[in-house]
């Protein structure tokens, strides 16, 4: 099998046209396009919804679906809030910190910017309460062919003891004294 891309990744929403304003005004991603039916494609089971897709750059699309005969949505009680979310790139640290000031101009509650090694992300809600990243890369090449050469090495560790390797240790010392690698 060779995949060629990601077609879409599809969330739920609460309202359907606020979620896309808020993706519009506030990331500038363009309202690609709409799709709607009383009946699901997939199961024809009777259930309208409202599906949207936005333009998240490159050829990236991000999709929601509005389901109004559904119980309210909610989070998985079983997964700590911070580990589901949507991430998208920014260009640059100066971007970043652009975009953090439009957040909070617009009162959203912004957390960082936070220093991840090789990137740095600020994190925010958007209307439906999930989780939003925007990041900021800034490895080097060198830097990610070393995290790709101990990747296999990590998970294989992580796999056999449930503790944090310490094959990438390297990456929390250069984010305290600022050096790359």
């Amino acid at each position: 099998m060779q995949l060629k891309r990601i077609h879409h990744v599809a969330y739920r929403c609460r309202d359907a046209r606020e979620t896309v304003d808020f993706y519009q005004r506030l990331l500038g991603m363009d309202f690609v396009l709409a799709i709607a039916e009383n009946e699901v494609p997939s199961t024809g089971a009777q259930d309208p919804y409202m599906h949207v897709f936005l333009d998240a750059g490159m050829g990236n699309v991000l999709a929601f679906f509005e389901l109004p005969n559904s119980p309210p949505m909610g989070a998985d009680p079983n997964t700590p809030d911070w580990v589901q979310h949507i991430a998208f790139e920014v260009e640059d640290t100066a971007a970043l910190e652009a975009a953090r000031q439009v957040l909070l101009a617009a009162g959203l509650e912004v957390i960082g910017p936070t220093d991840h090694g090789i990137f740095q992300s600020i994190y925010f809600r958007d209307p439906n309460g999930h989780r939003i990243e925007l990041s900021a890369n800034t490895h080097s090449d060198r830097e990610m062919a070393e995290l790709h050469r101990v990747a296999p090495a990590m998970l294989e560790e992580w796999s056999r003891t449930k503790q944090a390797p310490r094959h990438a240790a390297w990456l929390h010392a250069r984010k305290a004294t600022g050096e790359h690698v």
